[in-house]
């Protein structure tokens, strides 16, 4: 072979190892908002945690295992997705809310990362209806790198007539590479 074909490659190998890998991690949790009290709603100014969303460490991530990847390996992350799903009752919809938003917090650093606004005006139908939420474009890696991350509810609106189970589906966009 001659040295310029061996150049190239080297440089072609070279390039492909530095190459960036980007995967989908997804973290799900439920939480249930409880029913008003007989005789009337009341301000409704806390939601009721997510516990598989506390303290979450990425090194115990499955798809983070899959690509034998540790959490201070990846060099970018951010959301791809949030929703959040009525489970039950199932012909309940989020006019309860007026809004919601999503943190995620490590250590006292904490960044907000989706919300929606409006709800009691613009809530999608029953039955088991799934509300997709605007998302921040904000940088999680030190985040996930952090010795632990937790992702948080906060919200306003009213009590439901009726208590509300709600899933929370978080998407991740994991980008790694050899640098």
């Amino acid at each position: 072979m001659r040295p310029a074909s061996l150049l190239a490659a080297a440089v072609g190998l070279g390039l492909a190892a530095c190459a960036q890998s980007t995967f989908i991690t997804e973290v799900r949790g439920e939480t249930t908002v409880p029913a008003s009290l007989p005789g009337g709603s009341t301000e409704l100014n806390a939601f009721p945690a997510i516990s598989s969303f506390a303290g979450m460490d990425f090194d115990q991530n499955q798809d983070f295992k899959n690509q034998g990847l540790s959490k201070s390996e990846a060099t970018s992350v951010h959301v791809d997705s949030l929703s959040l799903q009525i489970l039950s009752p199932n012909d309940a919809d989020f006019s309860f809310l007026d809004n919601v938003e999503f943190f995620v917090r490590a250590g006292d650093r904490e960044s907000r990362i989706a919300w929606k606004n409006d709800l009691s005006r613009s809530s999608p139908r029953a039955p088991n209806p799934t509300l997709r939420l605007d998302l921040a474009d904000v940088e999680l890696q030190p985040f996930v790198a952090a010795p632990t991350m937790s992702i948080i509810i906060r919200g306003k609106g009213r009590t439901p007539e009726r208590e509300v189970r709600l899933r929370a589906v978080v998407r991740l966009e994991v980008e790694s590479g050899l640098l």
